[in-house]
């Protein structure tokens, strides 16, 4: 089991502060929570708490990068994508400044707050931003990773961050810096594609239905935008058959991107997505909550077998 996203990403600022003195961390008053605290820490003189005000922070943090700063703002997904969008669109994405908004609590994952703070719109809306990149990390290691590719950008990237310790995946640095979906199984009846957490699960799927003489192809799908199309649609046809995954409305996430790609490119292959239907979140412990929503290994398991058959 990795340790959460927000740990090993506030650490991993923390780490890389000094290799990048450009770079600032601003907070909305929730750094215990983010764990950006760990940077604020290491060089206080380079982190900014603005308080509980989140079309300000992104506000500040543009300002900032005008000045040769790298700003990175960290406060939760849900604010980030709903409160602060108008400074992220009008200031940041217009003039395609380099800062990093790394959204914590994404997904589901602030469980126990309910609606009002679990993140599943925050993909469709960040996307759909021009000069905005778009990353949803597998696990921790994907999101140091993110921070280090999104240091290099000169335009606004969006980092999703989970708030709970998930199975760690194996990612390749040099893949990840490319932009590349990730195979992570090689297989010949079903190919699954998975965003964000979703990936150890359809790992421990593609193993259950290798027990029942079904071999799945497995991909790990970080990036959204820009998006690895092609690698995915090379493989689902050759399985004939593509299975996307998400902890998003179906609306304008991940399936609805690799969509808007086949609609002008063709698809050979029967396609089935798993993702949220039309509805909020609820309040309750988070695995339970996957579950009920359809993230699981079982319905995994049960949506590719239908899909094949």
């Amino acid at each position: 089991m990795s340790m959460a996203m927000r740990e090993a990403f506030g650490k991993h600022m923390a780490e890389i502060g000094k290799d990048h003195p450009e770079m600032v961390v601003l907070d909305a008053d929730v750094s215990s929570s983010t764990k950006s605290a760990l940077f604020g820490k290491a060089f206080p003189e380079r982190f900014f708490n603005v308080g509980v005000a989140e079309g300000n922070l992104a506000g500040v943090a543009a300002g900032l990068s005008t000045c040769g700063y790298h700003p990175v703002i960290n406060a939760f997904a849900i604010f980030l994508s709903l409160k602060s969008t108008d400074q992220i669109r009008n200031d940041m994405c217009y003039n395609s400044l380099p800062c990093v908004i790394a959204g914590a609590y994404g997904g589901l994952s602030d469980s126990f707050d309910g609606a009002s703070h679990q993140a599943i719109e925050d993909i469709a809306i960040f996307r759909s931003l021009p000069n905005m990149e778009v990353i949803v990390p597998s696990d921790a290691h994907q999101a140091e990773l993110a921070l280090d590719y999104a240091l290099t950008r000169k335009n606004p990237v969006y980092i999703r961050l989970n708030r709970n310790a998930m199975p760690d995946i194996d990612t390749d640095r040099d893949t990840f810096m490319a932009g590349k979906a990730i195979k992570m199984r090689e297989g010949k009846d079903i190919t699954i594609a998975a965003n964000g957490i979703t990936a150890s699960y359809a790992m421990e799927a593609a193993e259950a239905l290798s027990k029942e003489g079904i071999e799945a192809e497995v991909f790990s799908v970080p990036f959204i935008k820009p998006l690895d199309a092609e690698s995915l649609f090379a493989s689902a046809e050759k399985t004939g058959r593509l299975l996307t995954v998400e902890e998003h409305l179906l609306a304008g996430g991940f399936a609805s991107s690799l969509a808007e790609v086949a609609f002008k490119r063709g698809l050979n292959a029967k396609v089935d997505n798993i993702a949220f239907e039309d509805k909020f979140g609820e309040t309750g412990p988070y695995i339970d909550l996957l579950a009920k929503y359809g993230i699981s290994k079982e319905n995994i398991v049960e949506r590719a077998k239908a899909l094949i058959k």
